[in-house]
């Protein structure tokens, strides 16, 4: 028997997210949650209703773009694990239909997330799965915790930036134009009609 599997906790997990612009804090989680099972990992990620009161949800990447990138890191720190990652249309997904899973694991933001899975999965005469509570982390100047919300609110100042720079550019060359009514009354290349 291989020692190092031996110590793994857990033969399958759950966990879910909405995984947007797989940063470092996602990269934490599921490294954690990696490190904490041998054999098969689930991976629910947020799709539709799910996203709906999201900060800016219409910048949230494509939900198949999400999937992938969760999968293709989990594949590159732990290669030997069985990935599965599906979109969740609600807050339950397949935590609460897999009977081969022991465990979900969760953020301290998210813990009554795991607890509302236990009672779902007691309701359905399923067994309840082991909780475990893995620390984000913090990424902003002020100590907030790294999130794909504090990444799209950067984008969106970026777009709001380009957006107001091309308005200006506009201005500019509208007046620079005005200016030389030559140019323009001239059919704009200073040669008479």
């Amino acid at each position: 028997m291989d020692l190092a599997s031996d110590s793994v906790p857990y033969g399958a997990v759950v966990l879910g997210g909405t995984f947007d612009r797989l940063h470092d804090g996602h990269r934490c989680f599921l490294k954690a949650s990696a490190d904490l099972v041998r054999d098969r990992i689930v991976v629910g990620v947020c799709a539709g209703p799910m996203l709906v009161k999201k900060e800016l949800a219409h910048l949230i990447e494509p939900v198949e773009i999400r999937m992938k990138a969760v999968e293709d890191y989990i594949k590159s720190i732990k290669s030997d694990l069985t990935v599965e990652v599906e979109p969740i249309v609600d807050p339950y997904g397949p935590a609460i239909v897999d009977d081969m899973l022991d465990a979900i694991i969760v953020s301290k933001e998210t813990l009554t997330g795991g607890l509302a899975v236990n009672k779902r999965r007691a309701e359905k005469g399923l067994k309840p799965l082991k909780v475990e509570v893995v620390d984000l982390l913090a990424g902003g100047t002020d100590g907030e915790k790294l999130s794909s919300t504090m990444l799209r609110r950067i984008d969106a100042e970026k777009f709001k930036k380009q957006q107001h720079d091309i308005e200006q550019s506009h201005k500019n060359a509208e007046q620079q134009l005005g200016g030389n009514s030559d140019l323009v009354q001239q059919g704009g290349n200073g040669e008479s009609e």
